[in-house]
């Protein structure tokens, strides 16, 4: 009998775990949208296996956009302190000019 708990503890365990990663909510979706097809397809794994690459492609290009962010943030921060920078020295130059044009 002690056995059997054991058991069912490391099942729930493992249930839990793949809940918590997503595991449980991406097979689900496939199987919705196998459940859902029209016309069923030929190789129900076939289609298993393309819709979860998918899912994992979806990821790839997440982690390619997250980069494209993380790029795209770090150049707008280097063109603000160069226009900061350009400001400052447009601004000396006018003051200067004032300068200039007030002592003739």
């Amino acid at each position: 009998m002690a056995h059997y708990r054991a058991s069912d503890s490391k099942r729930e365990h493992f249930r839990r775990y793949l809940e918590k990663t997503g595991v449980v909510d991406s097979l689900t979706s496939v199987f919705v949208s196998l459940y859902e097809q029209q016309e069923k397809p030929a190789n129900a794994l076939e289609f298993v296996k393309q819709h979860l690459g998918a899912v994992g492609l979806a990821s790839a290009d997440t982690e390619t956009l997250l980069q494209e962010v993380s790029d795209l943030r770090q150049r707008c921060a280097h063109l603000e302190e160069e226009n900061k920078d350009l400001k400052e020295r447009l601004h000396q130059y006018e003051a200067a000019s004032e300068d200039g044009g007030a002592a003739n």
